[in-house]
């Protein structure tokens, strides 16, 4: 399976903002954004002008580094999306949240998507009592997902980390069983994530 194994820490600098690749390390004095903010490479600080479709590019290039998804397929949720009844945008946003693994990341299990990934690679967790290793496996509204087994001590570790994190009104997170419940997938409204959805629209409209 093809993923990105380069220094994730470049991606941020790319984008010219923080995108919390590497968990606590972003919000500490060793984040790469805030010891060189420019872009990476011989031309990062050289002042460029961005076209339209610069933008739309830089906007889609960016939702796939904070879902950690690669371009083939990133292109097949989209074909999905606009199969959707409703704003072809907020449905790819809709399918990216429910990606497991970033359900095991916003319950807190994860300090960082990328993390959160690999955990499922190693068979941590199950989906309705069945043992689920595919970072990209879709949740549906009634999922259960939960740790496997004895929580490793990782996971424990990161759930008190991530003790005074809000959980999402789409989802139920029991800290004390490490069960999550999918109530339902998410509103545009309560995705945070800095994604100009209608950007990635045009782009691929063109």
């Amino acid at each position: 399976m093809a993923r990105y194994t380069g220094a994730v820490c470049r991606q941020c600098r790319r984008e010219g903002q923080k995108l919390f690749l590497k968990g606590e390390r972003c919000y500490s004095d060793k984040c790469a954004l805030a010891r060189r903010d420019f872009a990476p490479g011989q031309h990062g600080q050289a002042r460029k002008k961005s076209s339209e479709y610069g933008v739309q590019l830089r906007a889609k290039q960016k939702a796939k580094r904070y879902y950690g998804v690669l371009e083939s397929q990133f292109a097949k949720y989209f074909e999905m999306a606009t199969k959707k009844s409703g704003m072809a945008g907020e449905n790819l946003l809709k399918i990216l949240e429910s990606r497991l693994d970033n359900v095991v990341y916003t319950a807190g299990y994860g300090m960082s998507r990328r993390q959160a990934r690999q955990l499922v690679l190693h068979r941590h967790f199950t989906v309705n009592g069945h043992t689920v290793n595919i970072p990209s496996f879709l949740v549906k509204p009634g999922d259960v997902i939960e740790v496997k087994g004895s929580a490793c001590e990782k996971i424990k570790e990161n759930v008190e980390k991530n003790a005074s994190r809000p959980v999402p009104m789409w989802m139920s997170f029991d800290k004390d069983a490490l069960k999550v419940v999918v109530n339902r997938l998410p509103e545009r409204s309560e995705i945070e994530l800095d994604v100009e959805e209608q950007l990635i629209v045009e782009l691929y409209s063109k």
